[in-house]
This record gives structure tokens, sequence and C-alpha cells, in this order.
């Protein structure tokens, strides 16, 4: 199919600005170029009206728990280590493989209408959010969260990690990728990571995982071992493959340096870590530092959307504050965090990211006309510091449409909710 998408203001990559006016032409799964109005030639199968419009690249959250949206309002107000061990392992317990699907859909529905095309997510159930990402049209870096902090853990996890990678890895045409996650550093021993990276690099996928998400964490670890979770990490040679590490909310300028000389991806998840009280990660520090920095919302439990629009602006707001410079995080950085370095960050990086000849056609179409981007001066900032999930209007991947005039063209939104609130009544 060949589409254009004609007259509407363009980000084709951040750090080049807005376009004011351009058309976009997709033909099957990629962008065949960018042109000057009226300049696209040929005939089209779909024109889609862009006046009035943002397109951007596709939006990616490069760490989630997707069906944790089942425990969305559920475990408030907790310190990590008691939401955790008191309210949501113990829920997990009781997770099926019905109740994973259907509130995966319903994360699904959610990314779709906020913009996201992509994401990295790690859960349980894991073929169950496969088979929810298959029918949503989304692209995904999938994972079975390996807990195993006890010697008889460890060969029963692994197996089923690999079994899900070896499976899933390279499916829906493409569309789903796969990772290895040990949980963290605090509930998987070093048996586990040698063998977690032994497998990563047979089966050609990265690790991901939580790292130093509170200062907690990182305090024991360093009187129990002497040294960081990063550094204990590079010492047991788990970043010889590739890692995308969720938080790094406690890390020093000596971590920062181990993560970019490794090439290490961090998910940024800042609502998530200041809903906890996990503290405020040096973002800005490790953009500097050369950290290629995504976002993530975390799961819908501690955040409690999937909004990478409003996550965006939380990340350039708290790095200003962090960094105490309002030169922190300006605007085009923010949104390539959001897009580009996600792309990166879950191995997408040379195909995402960009609206250029060449690249995926992953992107998504904002609304201009609410009173909020009024007078705009500035489409890029207003994105940033201004817009909201709800703006967004058009949702393409890899050339498919599954979102336009705010209709979901792949998900039966009414189904979704329906089963979701009626499977939500076996967890009160």
């Amino acid at each position: 199919m060949r589409i254009l998408i004609q007259r509407a203001a363009v980000v084709a990559r951040p750090e080049e600005g807005v376009i004011p006016a351009a058309d976009v032409v997709v033909e099957g799964k990629h962008f065949a170029g960018v042109f000057g109005p009226g300049e696209a030639q040929g005939e089209f199968d779909r024109v889609i009206e862009g006046e009035g419009k943002l397109l951007v690249p596709g939006f990616v959250n490069a760490h989630t728990h997707l069906a944790m949206t089942l425990f969305r309002g559920f475990a408030e107000d907790l310190t990590l280590r008691d939401w955790l061990e008191k309210k949501i392992w113990p829920a997990e317990r009781k997770l099926t493989g019905e109740v994973v699907y259907w509130f995966s859909l319903l994360g699904l529905v959610e990314m779709i209408r906020t913009g996201t095309t992509a994401f990295a997510d790690m859960y349980f159930f894991m073929e169950e959010v496969g088979r929810a990402v298959e029918e949503a049209g989304l692209r995904a870096l999938l994972s079975y969260g390996i807990i195993a902090p006890t010697p008889d853990r460890i060969d029963p996890e692994l197996k089923k990690a690999e079994a899900f990678a070896r499976e899933w890895n390279g499916a829906a045409d493409g569309r789903i990728r796969c990772a290895l996650s040990p949980h963290a550093p605090y509930t998987c021993g070093p048996e586990v990571w040698r063998e977690a990276v032994a497998l990563a690099k047979e089966l050609r996928v990265p690790i991901h995982t939580h790292l130093a998400e509170t200062k907690r964490e990182v305090d024991e670890h360093r009187e129990r071992h002497g040294k960081s979770p990063v550094q204990w990490l590079e010492e047991l040679g788990v970043f010889a493959v590739p890692v995308l590490a969720a938080h790094c909310v406690w890390v020093d300028e000596k971590d920062i340096d181990i993560l970019a000389a490794h090439n290490v991806s961090v998910a940024h998840c800042p609502s998530s870590n200041l809903k906890l009280a996990s503290g405020i990660a040096p973002a800005w520090a490790m953009v500097r530092g050369g950290v290629n920095l995504a976002i993530g919302t975390d799961g819908a439990a501690s955040n409690n959307t999937l909004d990478m629009v409003r996550e965006m602006r939380l990340a350039a707001i708290l790095a200003k504050a962090r960094a105490e410079d309002p030169r922190a995080m300006p605007a085009p950085e923010a949104l390539s965090s959001a897009t580009q370095r996600g792309a990166q960050a879950l191995g997408w990086g040379k195909d995402l990211g960009a609206i250029a000849e060449g690249y995926v056609a992953d992107c998504v179409l904002f609304d201009l006309g609410a009173v909020h981007f009024v007078p705009g001066h500035d489409p890029l900032a207003d994105l940033v510091y201004t817009a909201c999930g709800a703006d967004v209007e058009m949702v393409m991947v890899g050339g498919e449409i599954l979102m336009e005039g705010r209709e979901l063209r792949t998900l039966d939104e009414e189904e979704v909710v329906a089963r979701c609130r009626d499977l939500a009544r076996k967890f009160r």
C-alpha cells in the first residue's frame, strides 16, 4: 500500500526540529521520503490530511510490565519492598494466562491511544503477552522475568526464559523480539547471571533487567559484595552482551562511566521512581556521560499510566531540577529519549526513530487543534511540555494504521474493558 500524509508539520528527527509543512510518503512498511507540500509524485491508495497536525516518530516505552494494568490502584502509598513483598508478589501468585492476556490487551489499548508504537516488557505468562502483541500490531521486546534467589529455582526459571525466547524471537513478522531478563541483582545470584549471559550470546538476544533502583538495594549490595550493583555486573561479564537496564536511580560517576563504556542502555522511569520514593535518577548526568538514555513508564501498578507523552514531560522537567539547570534535557533531547534512543535500547536503532527514507514507518500524528497548543510558537516544545496522550489522532506501525481519527483498528476496546473489569474482581 502507498500512503500519503500531506501538509503535516513533521519532526523527521528530534535534533533537526520541526518542518512546518511536508508531505510524507509510506510505501509498504517503510517511509519512502519526506517532500515539500505537493511535491510527492505518483498514485496513492490512501491520502491522510495532516494540516494542523504534527507527525513524529513513534514513542518507544523502554521498560514496562504490560499486564500489571491489573494492579492499577491496587497497592498504593507503600515502599518498594512492602509494595512487592506484601501486595504485588502475593497477588501475582494468582495470575493465570487468561488474566495476563486480557490485561496485556488493556495495556496495548492504552499505549496505542497515547502514541506508543514499540515497548520492552518483562513479566510472566509471556506467551499470552506475545499473543496480545500479535493481535494489536505493536512492536515489542519481550522477556520472561527470571526470579531465582535460591539454587533450586535457577534451572526451571532459565528453562522458561529460554523456551519463550526460542519460540517467540522474530514472531509477528519480526515485530516481536526477545530478551533474557534476570529480574535484578538482589533476586538473582551470580550463577543465574553467568548462565543468562551465556544463553544470551547463544541466542543473540539482549538482557533486560532492573538495576540500582533504590538506595536500600544499593547500600545492601555494597555491604554484601563491596561494590555497587553496576560494578558487580561488570565483574560478572554481564555487559559483554547488549543490556537494557531499568531505573539506575542510585548510580555514581564510576557507574555511569561503566554503563557508557559498555553501551548499556538505561530505561529512565521517573513516575514510578517518584511514586515509590525511590529517588530521582541523574538522567542528564547519564546523557552527558555518554549513556543511551531511553524512557519507560514501568508498569501501571506503580505509575499509574502507560502514557509516554506524560512520561517524557516529567523526564525533561525532573532532569532540570536534578541538575539545577533549566538547560538540562532540552525538548529535542527529551523527545529523542522517548523515540530514537528508545529504539536503540530495544535493538531497532538502525530501523526506527526517524521519519526518513528507508526507515520503518512507525509514526504518530498529533492533533494540534486543542487550546493548549495555542499560540504554537514552537511545536516541538509544545509536544514535550504541553501535549498529552489524548492529543494522539493516528498511530502507524510498519505502515499499518492501528488507530485513525482516534478509532482503534486492531482491537475491540469495549470487549477488552468488559473482560478486564470482570477478571479484576478475583483480585479484590
